[in-house]
């Protein structure tokens, strides 16, 4: 017989032997052929099997076991949104299971394979960083705490891009008096923001174009407020590359305030 018709013909033997343990009453044997696929990493199938079990088990000292796989078969097919969703709610269904730990960081760790990169809206990453500090303070002694720490780190590092991509994109549109007002709430949210030198660079280039393209009856306080901004700059980036131009800005805005004091 053709290889191809047998391996056919044994998918349909096995497809007609799933869907009568999907209509069986045996319960028992439903719990066992679902861990049985779950190990197989079948989790398609598994899921299928615990999520009729989960009802009617629920409350019982199986019921705790069943949701516990049910939550890891939708982990394990990449459902972060529904695995996140079931893991929360094992930890709120047995809080005193001892899973319950595990499934804590679980959750939180669905909202971190959730955030998106970082010229995308990053509400999950927001909810990610919430979710593992609250893992960390509810477990201070957990041997996942190093990670977790690790998680927040690269979630914060995505957000300080967000924030500076941006605060930049004021600049880039012509923005000024928006981009000063961004650019120096990114820089107080992250001050160690791997950006910084960037960062005070664009604030004295805005202040200056700012003032540039101002009325006449403002143009001197806002050379003022470039030339405040450019000492703030080169005090902490005296070789900094943008030296140069900054030095332009700030003898021009300097050159503007002496001729009409």
């Amino acid at each position: 017989m053709n290889r191809i018709l047998i391996i056919f013909i044994i998918l349909i033997a096995c497809s007609c032997k799933y869907q009568k343990l999907l209509k069986s009453s045996d319960y028992n044997l439903k719990y066992e052929k679902a861990v049985e696929y779950y190990n197989k990493k079948d989790y398609y199938r598994a899921q299928q099997l615990f999520e009729e079990l989960v009802p009617i088990t629920a409350g019982s000292q199986r019921g705790e076991e069943v949701y516990y796989y049910y939550a890891y078969c939708y982990y394990g097919q990449d459902d972060f949104i529904m695995a996140g969703y079931h893991f929360k709610n094992f930890t709120k269904t047995y809080p005193n299971s001892k899973h319950t730990e595990e499934c804590e960081f679980l959750g939180a760790y669905c909202f971190y394979m959730e955030s998106p990169e970082p010229e995308l809206d990053q509400s999950n990453t927001l909810r990610a960083v919430d979710a593992l500090q609250l893992f960390i303070n509810k477990y201070p002694e957990s041997d996942r705490i190093n990670e977790s720490n690790e998680l927040i780190d690269k979630l914060r590092n995505k957000l300080e891009i967000k924030s500076y991509n941006s605060s930049r994109l004021y600049f880039q549109l012509g923005d000024y008096k928006a981009a000063i007002i961004a650019l120096k709430n990114s820089f107080k949210d992250y001050p160690d923001t791997q950006y910084r030198e960037d960062i005070l660079y664009l604030i004295v280039k805005s202040c200056y174009l700012l003032a540039d393209k101002s009325i006449e009856t403002k143009k001197k306080e806002r050379y003022q407020a470039t030339i405040a901004e450019y000492y703030v700059f080169i005090d902490e980036f005296p070789d900094s590359k943008y030296r140069k131009e900054a030095e332009k800005m700030y003898e021009s805005s300097l050159s503007y305030v002496k001729d009409n004091n």
